[in-house]
């Protein structure tokens, strides 16, 4: 046996459990895998156990009420022997976001098949993939739906993650493509933007282009909405999982100097100019990324209604509630980003 559990918990026999309403969260410790264990283990889901597969066990705090932990590394299969053990549906919210293209296709792609392998060896588990919109590789992208336009992906996360969407695809599961997240445990959204605004004080082509978002609240509830009920999407499918409402540029700086304090240019910068300016201010937040921003990135999803999962109550209050863990990261200046590892989020720009 090479899981290492925490609460206490001895090993298990080589026989699997019955399958339940269980649920594995595999990445319970990165951005949106412990928000989705917050969900699970609060008052509007209870299966009857929520196991995180993590590389470390959480201690203290950073550790949620009523989660059953184990240790494993989708790099190695062998460590993952008996995770899927009395399962129902695996939420796979881990990745590696980085340019080692040999370290994404470890994590990325051949982790998952790794998890599915052990799934399938069980019985066969219904799998959600988290994703990303950045499959689709360059814009602009204007309301597009899930079937618009073949993935393009421009970089090894972004190629290995869509190699394990073809998996998950393949094995009968459900995939989510996420756009920018947001929320408390963000390090790059918010806080690339904030530097942004730091370097250089306008905003690219004038902030008129439209991005879609998602806060990490809401993706828990629609990942918990999945859990709960598989049966509303069909197998082998992809749905976009973003907020419907898709903010300009300009409209959601303006909702980050409401609820934030953060400076709001009054003036716009023609994107070659915009980038000229912020080549000559130095910073972590390359050009490439920040050319994201001024182009549309807006992607319908309907996957709200067919799943009767409410889409919360917009941008402003999620940043409000947000608030007190910006404030921690903006102050006194912008931190140094987190070094990618493989329970990365699926929010950072690629």
């Amino acid at each position: 046996m090479h899981l290492n559990r925490g609460d206490n918990q001895k090993e298990r026999g080589p026989a699997p459990v019955r399958t339940t309403d269980a649920v594995l969260v595999v990445g319970g410790t990165g951005f949106i895998g412990s928000a989705a264990l917050r969900e699970l283990t609060g008052p509007r889901h209870r299966p009857n156990r929520v196991r995180a597969l993590v590389r470390r066990i959480p201690e203290g705090s950073e550790a949620v009420t009523g989660v059953e932990y184990v240790t494993g590394d989708l790099t190695d299969p062998a460590s993952l022997r008996g995770v899927c053990d009395g399962i129902r549906t695996v939420l796979h919210c881990a990745s590696y976001i980085g340019a080692d293209e040999e370290r994404c296709r470890a994590v990325n792609a051949d982790g998952t098949r790794a998890l599915l392998a052990e799934a399938d060896r069980v019985g066969g588990r219904r799998t959600v993939l988290v994703s990303t919109t950045a499959v689709y590789g360059a814009g602009p992208h204007r309301d597009l739906t899930e079937d618009a336009c073949l993935p393009v992906p421009a970089s090894p996360t972004s190629r290995t993650r869509l190699e394990a969407e073809q998996a998950v695809l393949a094995a009968g599961g459900t995939v989510l493509r996420p756009p920018l997240v947001y929320g408390a445990g963000d390090v790059w959204v918010v806080p690339s933007i904030a530097e942004l605004l730091r370097r250089v004080p306008a905003l690219p082509e004038d902030g008129t282009a439209r991005l879609s978002l998602v806060a990490v609240g809401d993706l828990a509830r629609l990942l918990a909405a999945l859990a709960s009920r598989p049966e509303r999407v069909p197998h082998g499918t992809v749905h976009h999982a973003a907020h419907p409402h898709a903010p300009t540029l300009r409209e959601f700086v303006s909702l980050l100097g409401d609820t934030l304090g953060l400076p709001v240019p009054s003036k716009g910068l023609p994107l070659g100019d915009y980038l000229a300016r912020l080549r000559e201010a130095p910073g972590k937040v390359s050009a490439h990324q920040a050319g994201l921003l001024a182009e549309d990135r807006w992607y319908r999803s309907t996957l709200w209604s067919r799943i009767d999962c409410g889409t919360g109550p917009g941008h402003r209050a999620r940043l409000d509630e947000a608030a007190a863990w910006y404030h921690g990261v903006l102050t006194p200046r912008v931190p140094a980003l987190s070094s990618p590892s493989d329970t990365a989020p699926a929010s950072g720009p690629e």
